[in-house]
């Protein structure tokens, strides 16, 4: 215990310029065992102070913390549980109890006995000492009150002394003289031992041998000791005097120290009311304006705009503990509250009776827009409204209810009102589609229905199909000449002078610039009531949160919920709530797009290609925008009806071609879904000539390509007028020159194949004709090369019987040139039947004969030469004759 006593003094209490005087090793009673040390301390300046300092181990390593320290003078009670038994335990009472547990009853006891002691030498303070043992503080007391304390603080203090510079070296030189000090401890002590002897006994011959200096010596001594006496005595007197002045200091002291706590307390008392005057104090201007401040004029809603915010910030000032207690302060916080009730509820009656103005003036300009494809300007009503934003921020954050009533409110009111400002758009649209004259609209101020937009749709184009009245039409093909189709083409224009082509191209013109009009009318329109909502209800518009709908939405207009106490669900974020709004707000947009839509597909069903190509560039920009708005999930929902009709346009057109019926007594020519998928390419390449979604148009490509290959295919295995071989090469001739010229880029590799099945079918057909005008000759030329084939070698065939040279001479002599020409003419005239005159492939196929039977007739030669050499034999035609009977046929025709 010694060792740590000083370790603590050294390293804790030296520092800190104080004296270590009692220790004493404890834990808290009833916890875990974590020991720590009680110290009893003074200060070695004056004043003196006495404290009693808990010290502590430190966790991170092997030294010694101070933890807390108490001042004596703030110890009430020392409680040593049992003063007869010996038990460890003790209280302490300072500003609460201090339960502890000594390591031994000795040093509580000796702790306790400091803690006396100090207690009457510098406190002199009533410290009730209970359950103590009297002869524990009689042991203190053996001769005066006042000498034993100063005894017991005179041990207390001397129990320890440190070394002097001068000591420590005395001893360093003294233990350098004595080299083995520190190796034989006992013959160093039995050294120092010897020596102090001798000196004794020289101090003492010294002293005998001045007796008489020495008598001279004790009366001095005596003389001063009287003298000691008398200024003991002095002494006394003045501690006596000195302890009335202490007393009398004392209370001095401590009337300053209430004066000065009292003016304190003023100076805190006077800071807490300027601060309650300060932040709590509304203004009469303020107040005059939250009760009576003219919400119609814009100096007003500034006036009141201010006042709310000052009214806010005392609402919402920082109250300091024990100052919602006061019952000044609960009064002007009850009358905050009355004042931002009623001016919520003025405010909130205010801007409903500015929604419901807004309505009906909206709706007397809504017969100037009726005839017009013009959506009414909002901008005005947006500015005005404007005015009250700061005071919609306000209200959202005070008056959480009310706010939440005046959207759905501006919802409803406004809901209604673009319902009627959108359906008699839409009906201007549709109008405007349908081609009606705008003088037999006007019969009525409303605009007509929709359904009677779609009785009068279906009167104008009858119920023939999507595409009534156009040469697109799939729905009537069937195999024809040319002329009937365009004898056709010419019945259905009865209303006009304009072909069928020109006739559809304006129509979908003006479809295509009505249906871009549309949609650049809403996209403004929704963008800036979004902008206005987001200003005017102080919504953010671009946080990043997910774009789902909550469960907390109503079912009939998607605003959140509310528990009965007003406060609102949770929102998953501003960003949805503006989404919620703009739902129910435009809630007609979406159906009647659709409508439009279906309308126009009605109309003509390669609408449904415009309609891709802006729908899709409208969402691109909706989006680049803002992904998640109500104008892109909205047209986003669109586009995908859009895209559904475009894929249905294109079924239908496939599932036409596989009901395609032949006719038995008419050539075919050029097969009409050939011919219409040249249109529907044209068409289409022009539309979506700086389209973004190309994607869906090359898969159309390749739908249709592969049902025109198929089919075309199927015609020309079921044609029974027209040869397979020609139904093939023309179409797909066809179909090889429309890829061509459209340098499509999907469909290459059709294209080759195209031009491969073209030049196959072409090559086909010219044999298979071929074959006919020389007939004998081809079947004797046979025979040979069937022979050579079964081994005979070439010079010996001249010796069969069936294929001598006689044999020979008599098959030529039947195809003399006169009989050739005559075959050759009338091949011409069977081509030329076959062929049709849209593709103009007469003289192609007609060469392409010429260059066959030219070779037929060089092999016919080079057989004659190997097989029959010698025998003079040659063909009664050359091949100048049969180029000169070509060109003569071919001019004659």
């Amino acid at each position: 215990m010694t060792a740590i006593k000083h370790a603590l003094q050294r390293d804790i209490f030296t520092p800190n310029d104080e004296r270590l005087l009692s220790i004493v090793n404890v834990c808290k009673a009833g916890k875990k065992k974590k020991n720590c040390f009680l110290c009893a301390t003074v200060t070695t300046e004056r004043p003196v102070q006495v404290k009693v300092v808990k010290v502590k181990k430190s966790d991170k390593g092997d030294f010694y913390k101070r933890q807390i320290a108490w001042a004596l003078r703030d110890l009430a009670v020392v409680d040593a549980k049992d003063a007869i038994k010996e038990n460890p335990e003790f209280d302490l009472h300072f500003e609460k109890i201090y339960k502890w547990v000594a390591s031994s009853t000795a040093e509580k006891n000796a702790f306790i006995s400091c803690i006396w002691k100090l207690n009457q030498r510098y406190l002199r303070k009533k410290i009730d000492f209970v359950n103590v043992s009297s002869q524990l503080l009689e042991e203190s007391v053996p001769s005066g009150e006042n000498q034993s304390v100063a005894g017991g603080d005179e041990e207390a203090v001397d129990e320890y002394q440190e070394l002097n510079a001068r000591e420590e070296q005395d001893i360093e030189i003294m233990m350098e003289g004595c080299e083995y000090a520190i190796s034989n401890a006992e013959a160093f002590a039995e050294k120092l031992s010897r020596e102090l002897q001798v000196l004794d006994g020289a101090n003492i011959q010294s002293i005998m041998a001045s007796e008489k200096q020495v008598n001279i010596l004790m009366q001095l001594l005596d003389e001063a000791l009287k003298e000691v006496d008398q200024i003991e005595l002095k002494l006394s007197s003045y501690e006596e005097m000195l302890q009335s002045v202490k007393e009398q200091m004392d209370q001095i002291s401590e009337s300053n120290h209430l004066i000065h706590l009292s003016n304190t307390n003023i100076v805190k008392l006077l800071s807490e009311i300027e601060f309650l005057v300060n932040h709590m104090d509304l203004a009469k201007g303020h107040i005059k304006a939250l009760q009576e401040g003219d919400l119609a004029s814009s100096k007003g809603i500034e006036a009141c705009t201010n006042a709310a915010d000052a009214l806010l910030q005392c609402m919402n000032v920082a109250l300091r503990p024990g100052h919602d207690m006061l019952l000044a302060v609960k009064q002007q916080q009850q009358r905050f509250s009355d004042l931002r009730e009623h001016f919520a509820r003025r405010l909130a009656n205010h801007l409903n009776n500015v929604f419901v103005q807004q309505g009906h003036d909206q709706s007397s300009t809504l017969a100037q827009h009726s005839i017009e494809l013009t959506l009414p300007n909002h901008h005005p009503f947006h500015r005005d409204l404007l005015r009250y934003a700061k005071l919609m921020e306000w209200l959202k954050s005070t008056d959480y209810a009310k706010y939440e009533g005046l959207t759905k409110n501006y919802m409803d009111y406004l809901s209604r009102l673009y319902e009627r400002e959108i359906k008699d758009f839409f009906e201007v649209a549709k109008i405007k589609m349908t081609g009606t004259t705008k003088e037999s609209k006007k019969f009525a101020t409303l605009p007509r229905k929709e359904s009677a937009v779609k009785q009068e749709t279906e009167s104008l184009h009858g119920s023939s199909g999507k595409l009534t009245g156009s040469t697109s039409s799939l729905n009537k093909l069937s195999v024809q000449s040319s002329g009937s189709r365009r004898s056709q083409s010419s019945s259905l224009l009865d209303m006009g002078n304009m072909s069928a082509s020109d006739l559809d191209v304006a129509d979908r013109t003006k479809f295509d610039k009505i249906f871009e009009q549309v949609l650049s009318e809403l996209e403004p329109l929704c963008l800036a009531e979004q902008d206005f909502i987001s200003k005017f209800f102080k919504l953010q518009q671009h946080q990043s949160m997910p774009g789902t709908m909550t469960e907390a939405e109503d079912l009939d207009g998607g605003t959140p919920r509310q528990h009965n106490s007003g406060v609102p669900l949770p929102v998953s974020s501003e960003k949805d709530m503006i989404r919620q709004m703009m739902t129910k707000i435009f809630r007609c947009i979406e159906p009647e797009l659709n409508n439009l839509i279906a309308l126009g597909d009605k109309i003509d069903s390669f609408n449904s290609l415009y309609m891709l190509v802006k729908m899709s560039h409208h969402v691109w920009t909706a989006q680049n925008v803002d992904p998640a708005s109500f104008l892109s999930t909205t047209l986003g929902n669109v586009l995908v009806t859009v895209k559904r009709n475009f894929d249905k346009c294109i079924s239908n057109q496939i599932r036409q071609m596989e009901e395609v019926k032949i006719s038995k007594k008419s050539k075919v020519g050029i097969l009409p879904f050939v011919a219409e998928f040249e249109e529907f390419a044209g068409l289409a390449e022009s539309i979506f000539k700086n389209a973004e979604r190309r994607g869906d148009l090359d898969k159309a490509y390749t739908k249709l390509i592969r049902g025109v290959f198929v089919n075309v295919e199927k015609v020309a295995n079921e044609s029974q007028k027209t040869p397979r071989d020609v139904v093939m090469m023309e179409n797909f001739h066809h179909i090889f020159a429309t890829l061509s010229r459209l340098k499509i880029s999907c469909l290459e590799a059709e294209k080759k194949e195209a031009k491969q099945k073209y030049t196959d079918h072409l090559q086909s057909y010219v044999i298979y004709s071929l074959g006919q005008p020389l007939e004998k000759l081809n079947h004797f030329f046979e025979g040979v090369e069937a022979r050579v084939a079964q081994g005979i070698r070439e010079e010996e065939v001249s010796y069969q019987l069936a294929f001598n040279k006689q044999e020979l001479r008599k098959v030529i002599k039947e195809y003399p040139g006169k009989e050739v020409k005559k075959g050759l003419d009338n091949l011409y005239k069977k081509v030329d039947k076959h062929l049709c005159e849209e593709e103009n492939l007469l003289q192609v196929v007609w060469h392409s004969m010429q260059d066959e039977f030219i070779r037929q007739y060089k092999h016919f030669e080079g057989l004659i030469a190997r097989c029959y050499p010698g025998s003079g034999v040659t063909m009664e035609f050359t091949i100048q004759d049969i180029l000169d009977y070509c060109s003569s046929i071919a001019q004659s025709h």
